[in-house]
């Protein structure tokens, strides 16, 4: 695979001093920059809200930790908390833990090609028309 590679301050000065004319190809590449950066916003958000979500899972965690084990402690399943043993609780959130840990994996990685294919039209486009376009994030 061919790696890209970013422009020097003097690559930029002699492809951008001309006017470049925006061609069909090229309004392609940055109406595609556009939709991955608004789609990597996104998905950085949603990363965060499974991030706080695992925090909040593992602070819960430990707290049952201290919990008596014959107590009955409630569980909350969509809007209705339901009394559970505790043993069957901490199986419970070992669950949850265990799916938003997937979660937060698929999104890393989506993230992670998102912004591959951002740098490739960046390198792209910076080469064709230099500093007469601002893709910066």
């Amino acid at each position: 695979m061919v790696q890209p590679r970013m422009l020097s301050r003097d690559d930029e000065g002699t492809s951008g001093g001309e006017e470049n004319e925006v061609r069909r190809e090229d309004q392609e590449k940055i109406n595609r920059f556009s939709r991955l950066h608004q789609r990597e916003t996104v998905l950085e958000e949603q990363l965060k809200g499974k991030q706080k979500d695992k925090e909040d899972l593992e602070e819960v965690s430990m707290e049952l930790e201290l919990a008596d084990e014959d107590e009955l402690v409630p569980y909350k399943i969509g809007d209705s908390f339901f009394q559970l043993p505790l043993a069957e609780a901490q199986s419970m959130l070992s669950t949850s833990t265990e799916q938003i840990d997937t979660d937060v994996s698929k999104l890393e990685e989506s993230i992670g090609e998102l912004r591959e294919e951002l740098q490739q039209l960046k390198v792209s486009l910076y080469a064709r028309f230099g500093r007469s376009i601002n893709l910066e994030t």
